[in-house]
């Protein structure tokens, strides 16, 4: 398969799993209700979302690099509103 197109699948994915975490994000910070949002899950996919984007880092891959930097922006945000509002 052409590179090009890999790259291109590994954007759209990436893409789908990022923008997936928004809703979330907005949920939370106009409400700044968490209650219902697990601590341990976000503490765990924020480390997971860091070693991917380490793997990505050092494997050259621009799509992992560029997804996981920016979910872990989100996700780590969702983590920070849920330590802050509890």
């Amino acid at each position: 398969m052409d590179p090009f197109v890999i790259k291109l699948i590994g954007f759209a994915a990436a893409t789908c799993t990022t923008v997936a975490y928004a809703p979330q994000v907005i949920k939370v910070w106009k409400t700044r209700s968490t209650g219902d949002i697990s601590l341990g899950m976000f503490l765990v996919m924020v480390l997971g979302l860091a070693l991917w984007l380490v793997y990505g880092l050092l494997s050259g891959d621009a799509p992992l690099v560029t997804a996981n930097a920016i979910t872990m922006v989100l996700a780590g945000g969702i983590l920070f509103m849920k330590l802050k509002y509890g």
